[in-house]
């Protein structure tokens, strides 16, 4: 058969496990790379059979423009791949070279913003390191949103996220993503040029946040002096009112003392008053009854 002829069964690429095709630039075997039972459920779908048949690296535009409006593995109950993840394996199939992921990655708006997704995933399973972040870095500032879908349901993400993702995680869209040796690994043996955050120097950033951490420190170190010198103040004025309260009780006290004191003395003064009236008026009425006695 023709080495241009595409195979109706579409097994090929499968059943031969890559041996006739060369290896990915990262030394991977592309018909390997994702797991079996993810190759069996994307061979098996209905979107493979139909979509897929017959298509070229032209074709991959058109396929995700049309029905690609998710990134993500198998989703549902029945874990059925995805358009996406469909996709990506015929991009390990048809093995695009840097010009057309270029040419995939150059794409913009909001048309093509899971067509820049799709080469991003397809760079990170197949490319080197270095060239993987040289490619995917720029790519983080993407704020475009995606549609993400997966077991639990569809939520909201970024392209600069799904970046992120690409160059940090282990496991992306149903796919185990081979072990990159970390940035600071390649910059030291000269494969990478240090990364400039946009944001600027990293060193400036840390010494601007100590700076500030420390000014607000003792901020807020002043403030909590003086909220102590207003609480012992503000115990002392309470402490001098209630003082003052004990004292104006206790002339009040004092006052009522005297008061009942002198009433209790009017009182039994009043009472004696009371006896000698009495002891008179019984002399009188005596001496008045003596006198008549003796007049008769």
């Amino acid at each position: 058969m023709p080495p241009d002829t595409h195979r109706a069964d579409e097994r090929r690429f499968l059943d031969e496990r890559g041996s006739s095709a060369s290896l990915a630039p990262n030394g991977l075997n592309p018909a390997t790379i994702m797991e079996k039972a993810v190759r069996e459920r994307i061979v098996d779908s209905y979107f493979w059979k139909e979509q897929c048949f017959g298509v070229n690296e032209a074709d991959i535009v058109d396929r995700v423009v049309a029905h690609v409006s998710f990134v993500g593995g198998t989703y549902g109950d029945t874990q059925k791949p995805s358009p996406f993840l469909c996709l990506a394996f015929k991009l390990l199939q048809l093995a695009p070279d840097d010009d057309v992921l270029d040419a995939y990655l150059a794409h913009g708006g909001e048309k093509f913003k899971y067509l820049r997704a799709l080469a991003c995933f397809y760079v990170r399973l197949t490319r080197k390191a270095e060239r993987v972040f040289e490619t995917l870095e720029p790519f983080l500032s993407d704020k475009r949103k995606l549609r993400r879908r997966g077991r639990v349901g569809a939520r909201l993400t970024f392209v600069d996220e799904f970046v992120d993702e690409l160059l940090t995680k282990d496991r992306v869209c149903a796919t185990s993503l081979w072990q990159m040796p970390k940035r600071e690994i390649l910059e030291d043996l000269d494969l990478l040029e240090p990364r400039v955050s946009p944001l600027g120097d990293i060193e400036d950033l840390l010494e601007e946040e100590s700076e500030e951490g420390e000014k607000e420190g003792s901020e807020e170190n002043g403030n909590a002096s003086g909220r102590e010198n207003g609480v012992h103040s503000d115990r002392d004025e309470e402490e001098g009112e209630i003082e003052e309260r004990r004292r104006r009780r206790s002339s009040s006290a004092g006052y009522r003392e005297r008061d009942r004191r002198s009433s209790r003395g009017r009182s039994s003064s009043g009472d004696r008053m009371d006896v000698d009236r009495a002891r008179r008026r019984s002399d009188e009425s005596r001496s008045r009854s003596r006198s008549r006695s003796n007049s008769r």
